[in-house]
């Protein structure tokens, strides 16, 4: 074959084609018409022409009469040596070889108008026929068999082990013969290899179309399936039959007649080297590298987008404090404004960088109408919302009582110097200017502090924080770092001689006493944080062993 290919303009110089008989899906063969010579030297001897066929073994051999043995010699065709062959091209396609046979028909086997035709007509009266050419293409002398060896990227494999555990079903739809297709599909992991041959979803022609609808329908809810032999129109049939079961087909596709499958799809995915501009046109998307594992690297990072998604709204808190009982307001508009644009804004941002969690790739598709708002992610946002805003007010109604304010005198501090009087202070040392400031501050950094706590705990929406540390994405630890850098700036400007910058803000510095009430306040949000992961893991493998159980009852 190395021989052949180095010297195949030679051959083709040699030997001229006078007509090609273009492939066809129902013979499965192709085949040219050779001049054998002509040569420069040798112009006055007439044209003999060759009928050189390759094509499907299966198909081919049974039209072949005759066989060429090893030395040259022709012996008849028998049953015993068919049988033979057939054993042969089976061992072929289980290596896994994608198997041709080569036939040829001698002149003499020729009609005798194609013995000496040298393409000069246009049309031949046999050849402007496609339906003539099993006929022409019959009689023939077997030469051989070739197995080509076409080995999926070493990639493979593990991409579909990825999707299998992804609970993606992955068919495989293939021209090759049943064996070889088999063969391919175990090689990359689509069926497994201990599985018997004859329980394996593997259906050749017409086989599948041929079975009662509802039999298809059943056979199309589970598991990795191969199709052999299929036709181009098979494609789109099996994704309308995909979509009628409520499922979302990606179909994959590179030539012209893979364009309605492609538009009928969910998903059509064209090969951006080796495919037509009519299948890029009819794609949703185009691979750039035609590598099916990056398509599976697509699948990962959608769900690393959505679950970062996820993490951003739990990460968030609406700030909307209302001052319950009567209580002095914890945080004014400014310091609002503050934890809106400042403080919140670069850690939310950050979580966009997270690393895919390490679970993200066995977990099972969410339903397709399921929100990103789930149930369970709006219960965990009110709970640690909850929380949040009990602690932003209760470290500022900690800081009075323990002025010695009791909780009545605050819930009417309206009414201080008037219906009661406490040795703490004035009334206007303890609610107004620079009295209010401190709780003020302390309630504010609490709030900040929470914040950046909870911008930690998200960098995984199920996973612990000792799992998957803050430091998987440095994006996150630098969001959060910085706001809260800034945070310390505005609290301690007075002691950097900037006093009006924390005059605007309505903040003073915090002494370490301050510091021990705002941690124990705010460090138990991540105690939150963890118990409701806890709980939500628990659910997550409740609900994948009732439907784990669910499918088993069905099989």
């Amino acid at each position: 074959s190395v021989l052949a290919s180095a010297n195949v303009n030679q051959w083709r110089s040699l030997h001229p084609r006078s007509s090609t008989l273009e492939f066809n899906r129902d013979r499965k063969s192709m085949s040219v018409l050779c001049h054998f010579p002509p040569q420069p030297t040798h112009s006055e001897n007439p044209i003999r022409n060759r009928l050189l066929v390759k094509g499907a073994p299966n198909l081919l051999i049974s039209r072949c009469t005759h066989v060429k043995c090893r030395d040259g010699t022709v012996v008849r065709l028998s049953g015993e040596l068919r049988r033979v062959l057939e054993t042969k091209t089976s061992e072929l396609a289980t290596r896994p070889l994608r198997c041709l046979a080569l036939a040829v028909k001698e002149h003499e086997q020729l009609e005798p108008s194609l013995k000496t035709y040298d393409g000069s007509v246009n049309q031949h009266p046999l050849l402007s026929d496609s339906a003539n050419y099993i006929d022409i293409e019959s009689g023939l002398t077997l030469v051989g068999l070739v197995g080509i060896k076409d080995p999926a990227r070493p990639e493979v494999a593990d991409s579909i082990t990825k999707c299998t555990n992804a609970g993606v079903r992955v068919i495989m739809i293939t021209g090759d013969a049943r064996d070889t297709a088999i063969a391919i599909a175990q090689d990359v992991n689509i069926f497994d290899k201990e599985t018997p041959k004859n329980k394996l979803k593997a259906f050749e022609g017409r086989e599948f179309f041929e079975k009662k609808e509802s039999e298809q329908l059943e056979l199309l809810k589970k598991d990795n399936m191969v199709f052999c032999r299929a036709e181009p129109a098979d494609k789109q049939r099996l994704v309308k039959m995909l979509q009628s079961l409520d499922e979302i087909p990606a179909m994959t596709g590179d030539g012209v007649n893979d364009a309605p499958a492609l538009q009928q799809s969910a998903i059509g995915i064209a090969m951006g080297i080796a495919g037509t501009d009519v299948a890029k046109e009819a794609a949703d998307m185009v691979l750039a590298d035609d590598n099916f594992s990056t398509i599976v690297a697509a699948v990962e990072e959608g769900r690393c987008i959505y679950a970062n998604m996820q993490a951003f709204i739990a990460s968030s808190s609406v700030v909307t404090l209302v001052t319950l009982g009567g209580f002095p307001e914890p945080l004014t508009a400014m310091h609002l404004l503050w934890v809106n644009l400042v403080t919140d804004g670069p850690p939310a941002t950050a979580l966009g960088f997270n690393p895919a969690s390490p679970d993200l790739m066995i977990q099972k598709p969410r339903p397709k109408d399921e929100p990103i708002m789930t149930k369970w992610l709006l219960t965990r946002y009110c709970v640690t919302g909850l929380y949040v805003g009990l602690a932003t007010v209760g470290v500022f109604v900690g800081h009075y009582l323990a002025m010695g304010v009791t909780l009545d005198q605050l819930s009417s501090w309206s009414k201080c110097g008037v219906a009661w009087t406490t040795s703490a202070g004035t009334c206007d040392s303890l609610f107004h200017g620079s009295g209010s400031a401190l709780p003020q501050t302390m309630a504010l950094t609490t709030l900040v502090c929470m914040e950046m706590f909870k911008a930690l705990s998200a960098v995984s929406m199920d996973n612990s924080i000792i799992q998957v540390g803050p430091q998987k994405n440095p994006w996150l630890m630098a969001g959060v770092a910085l706001p809260f850098l800034l945070h310390l700036l505005v609290v301690y400007s007075s002691k950097l001689g900037l006093s009006a910058l924390g005059e605007s803000f309505g903040m003073v510095p915090l002494t370490w006493q301050n510091w021990e009430s705002v941690l124990q306040w705010s460090v138990p949000v991540i105690l939150v944080e963890e118990v409701l992961k806890l709980i939500g893991r628990q659910i997550k493998k409740q609900a994948e062993k009732e439907e784990k159980e669910k499918s088993d009852s069905v099989r």
